[in-house]
């Protein structure tokens, strides 16, 4: 199991739309094979890059309300907010060097 810290509905707008510093959302689901397929590397990336953003997951099925604020349709879905907003969007599961490449502005 991953060690990305998990948030809820109701943890959402502490958890993520106030933080400080960049954070990685991923949008995931038990059933769904390329979310576990990533979320391998999201704690290499996490590990590695810990100082400069935060990676949380958060489980569609189970909050479906910030599933749907965010029109989460496919996953996984990975979303970096800063300041409240969402500032890169990533859809599908990719290897390590390219999601480095997507996350770039966020890792430097």
């Amino acid at each position: 199991m991953s060690n990305a810290k998990a948030v809820t509905d109701a943890s959402f707008d502490a958890d993520v739309l106030q933080s400080d510093k960049p954070i990685l959302v991923d949008f995931w689901a038990e059933w769904c094979g390329p979310c576990r397929a990533v979320g391998p590397i999201l704690d290499q990336i996490a590990d590695e890059h810990g100082d400069k953003i935060d990676i949380v997951k958060l489980n569609v099925d189970e909050n479906p309300q910030i599933a749907a604020k965010y029109m989460i349709t496919s996953i996984p879905a990975l979303k970096v907010y800063k300041g409240g907003e969402v500032v890169k969007t990533i859809i599908g599961a990719k290897p390590k060097a390219a999601l480095e490449k997507d996350l770039a502005d966020f890792l430097a």
